[in-house]
């Protein structure tokens, strides 16, 4: 696989995260500690999911490949829910950086790298080969969710972003679940 097909790969692989990191940077109640947590936890489980798929390909190709996206869509919808009830719950406290949610929203946003992991990581001959590309998908997906942190402390100047940013985030996350699940 060539590194270009690989970035692309990559890219396309933590646009998702990108998109739940930029929805939970919104919130005013993420401190820095709970970007590096979800940053970090959503790299990881790129780089876990993407290996463990392209070492098992072959055997679950065919029989998982269709359930990611479901289980992935329905986890995805189900913090979008969480989001619009804290909205209009209006606490201080954000569902999202209750402990454990980090695990939960890595594994969501990952499901798909280990479909990738199957279908076009799996048919690399070395060890070594796969685990480079693995890492690699795990340090852009790290990459994409700084920047959408970085991203979001911007948007969230915008007083109309920053007031509404539970509901927008949450509609937005609601969305991509339900696409995620039947598109």
């Amino acid at each position: 696989m060539s590194f270009y097909s690989l970035f692309l790969i990559a890219i396309a692989l933590s646009l998702d995260a990108f998109g739940v990191a930029l929805c939970i940077g919104l919130n005013r109640a993420v401190t820095r500690s709970n970007k590096v947590l979800c940053v970090t936890s959503f790299g990881f489980f790129q780089f876990l999911f993407s290996i463990i798929g392209a070492y098992a390909g072959f055997l679950f190709n065919t029989y998982i490949a269709s359930v990611p996206k479901l289980i992935g869509g329905a986890l995805i919808t189900i913090v979008g829910v969480m989001m619009l009830k804290e909205g209009f719950e209006s606490k201080d406290e954000c569902p999202l950086i209750r402990p454990g949610m980090f695990i939960v929203l890595g594994i969501s946003v990952s499901i798909d790298a280990m479909v990738i992991g199957f279908t076009a990581l799996n048919n690399i001959s070395s060890n070594l080969v796969i685990l480079k590309n693995t890492i690699f998908i795990g340090i852009i997906t790290l990459i994409m969710c700084t920047i959408a942190f970085m991203l979001a402390k911007y948007l969230k100047r915008i007083s109309l972003v920053g007031k509404y940013a539970d509901y927008i985030g949450g509609v937005i996350l609601i969305i991509f679940g339900i696409k995620m699940m039947f598109f």
